[in-house]
């Protein structure tokens, strides 16, 4: 399993320019102020002389949600692999919380690079499968991964659009669903020792 990141395509200067434009646009009003108008003004250029750097708005926001994909990525996989991580600190409560800390951090990024469609046909390859592998490796088994990214993915947007009532222990919840899901990863791999252990053969001592 690589744990390199893959290399972004690489964009001129120019159209670099545009899309570290776009994302402060994004960060600071949200994703319906990302237009070519809106970000020509931030640019200072009439919104025609984009299309001579970028095809389009799509294609700024393609390049934003690889982004948003590639900072999430690094996150999760310095919580995995955390050699300074405090003792009794599982992997999944380290993936889970940085998870959520970098979505917190950067909410219009992440509403842009986590909902809807993703392009993935025009995203740099391998990127989406490098970002996701710090779920597959804390959890141990896919299906428990894309249900633990489920998980937080919920608890996210939720905070982030205030649905949960007023006085809600947060930081509880995200704690008690760590624990869930350590526990389950646990579980998992000791059916899995159990599976792969010679007929016969009974437990070490």
């Amino acid at each position: 399993m690589a744990t390199t990141r893959p290399e972004p395509r690489q964009l001129p200067p120019r159209a670099t320019e545009i899309i570290a434009a776009a994302r402060a646009l994004l960060e600071s009003e949200g994703r319906d102020a990302l237009t070519m108008r809106r970000l020509g003004q931030a640019l200072g250029i009439r919104a025609p002389s984009i299309y001579k750097h970028l095809p389009g708005k799509h294609a700024v926001e393609v390049a934003l949600i690889e982004a948003g994909l590639a900072e999430m990525g690094q996150a999760l996989h310095h919580a995995v692999s955390d050699p300074q991580a405090p003792p009794g600190t599982g992997a999944v409560a380290r993936v889970l919380a940085a998870y959520r800390a970098a979505a917190l951090a950067r909410p219009n990024l992440y509403r842009l690079a986590a909902s809807g469609p993703l392009p993935r046909a025009e995203l740099t390859p391998g990127l989406e499968d490098w970002a996701g592998q710090p779920w597959l490796l804390a959890a141990g088994d896919p299906v428990l991964a894309q249900a633990m990214w489920s998980f937080a993915h919920g608890m996210v947007i939720l905070e982030l659009d205030h649905r949960y009532p007023d006085g809600s222990d947060l930081d509880r919840t995200w704690r008690a669903g760590a624990e869930a899901f350590t526990l389950a990863a646990s579980v998992g791999l000791a059916r899995h020792i159990a599976a792969n252990r010679a007929p016969g053969r009974g437990a070490e001592t």
